[in-house]
């Protein structure tokens, strides 16, 4: 047995260390840039994709109503009349749409024949013409028979505008006569080129017998005079002759216009009819001075009675001047759109967002109770727009007239979406 002072003590000897595991560190780092990378990705990916357009809404309603109370038109209690402003459409009408003789009424469209086939500028003589023994052998019968008449000889000569002052100014039917002769060769084949031209001008309630409105037959209603008023006063030539008071001829000398209107409260023309059958009638014209601009009011009165021709002329001169004194009172400048008003709003696809206004007033000749059609014309919006910048336009339309335009512009600036808001909205 061993001493215990003598006992050796052996020392334990610790087991080997154990190899520390690193798979586990590696596979965390690698998922860690998996994750990283994957996040990366889902942050580029939407910057890779083209963002939409901006979306434009209209705010601007199709059309609107000129405000106030629609202007009350003296029309006359019998016969026709109508009314119509150039550049914006008819006024109003009244008397139906039944046939009426003319009377001289019809020698416009004598006038508007002649200077479609022989035209005339302003101040131009034009072509002569020399009067027949024949034609000047019927005056004294024409005038036995109380025609409105010019004095005529044999071998008088004319040229194409004394002959037109003298069918617009006195009213002659002789020389209406005479011109359909010199032109077509024949009083019936000049007729045919008269209702030719009002089929094309489509006055479907006219029909011309004879290029002086003598005839009963020669019918037509006021909005058809009004077509064919309209197209002859474009004319420089008809527009110049209708307007003069007074003329100097050949054989006649000094003529009177019968209109006694013209020169008066704006009226240039156009032209008086009195018979029997048809009673006062008067196609006319009168310009309207309307912010600046010179407006023209084209408009025809049939059927005025009448015992003769002063009574009857001095009656449709009445309603005449009446309706002129309405209309010019009523046909003003009316704003339909204000500078700043919107027009439309832009929103971009983050949600920013701007609005597209009028750069001007816009403004339109009208009437109240007239219907005014707005439109717009808004390109593209891009993904950034300065502030103020033009941008489309807007338009306005009085009834069936020409249109008006003003310039639209941006409001506030619209920025394109950064980088950091296409991320964060992934986008």
């Amino acid at each position: 047995m061993l001493d215990s002072a003598t006992t050796q003590v052996i020392p334990r000897v610790p087991p080997p260390p154990r190899r520390r595991r690193r798979r586990l560190p590696a596979l965390i780092s690698i998922l860690m840039t998996l994750l990283l990378l994957a996040a990366a990705l889902v942050a580029v990916e939407p910057l890779r994709r083209p963002l939409p357009a901006p979306t434009v809404t209209r705010t601007l309603p199709a059309s609107t109503v000129i405000p106030g109370k629609a202007p009350a038109l003296p029309w006359p209690q019998s016969g026709q009349a109508a009314l119509y402003v150039e550049g914006v459409g008819s006024i109003g009408a009244s008397g139906g749409s039944r046939p009426l003789p003319i009377g001289s009424v019809a020698k416009v469209m004598t006038a508007y024949v002649i200077l479609t086939e022989h035209p005339l500028n302003r101040g131009e003589h034009g072509p002569k013409l020399t009067v027949s023994a024949a034609q000047a052998a019927a005056y004294p019968s024409e005038l036995a028979r109380g025609e409105s008449l010019v004095r005529v000889t044999a071998g008088a000569v004319f040229t194409e505008r004394q002959a037109l002052q003298a069918v617009l100014l006195p009213s002659a039917n002789n020389m209406a006569r005479i011109l359909a002769a010199w032109d077509a060769g024949s009083i019936d084949a000049f007729v045919d080129k008269m209702n030719d031209t009002a089929a094309q001008f489509g006055m479907r309630n006219t029909h011309y017998t004879d290029p002086s409105g003598l005839s009963p037959a020669t019918v037509s209603t006021a909005a058809d005079q009004v077509i064919l008023a309209r197209k002859a006063m474009a004319l420089p030539a008809f527009a110049e002759i209708v307007a003069q008071k007074k003329a100097t001829l050949p054989v006649a000398g000094e003529v009177k216009n019968y209109n006694s209107l013209v020169g008066r409260n704006g009226v240039v023309g156009i032209k008086t009819g009195s018979t029997d059958e048809a009673g006062g009638c008067l196609s006319f014209a009168f310009v309207v001075t309307v912010g600046g601009r010179k407006i023209t009011v084209v408009g025809a009165v049939l059927g005025q009675p009448g015992a003769d021709t002063p009574v009857q002329l001095e009656r449709v001169f009445r309603v005449t001047r009446s309706l002129i004194r309405t209309a010019t009172s009523a046909i003003t400048l009316h704003p339909v759109v204000r500078a700043g008003d919107p027009v439309a709003t832009v929103r971009g696809p983050l949600g920013a967002e701007t609005t597209i206004h009028a750069a001007n007033d816009l403004s339109v000749v009208g009437w109240p109770g007239l219907r005014v059609k707005l439109d717009t014309d808004i390109p593209a919006v891009p993904a950034e727009l300065p502030a103020g910048a033009e941008h489309g336009r807007v338009t306005a339309v009085a009834g069936g007239g020409k249109p008006v335009t003003t310039p639209l512009r941006s409001g506030v600036r619209l920025d394109a979406p950064s980088t950091w808001d296409r991320i964060r909205r992934h986008r």
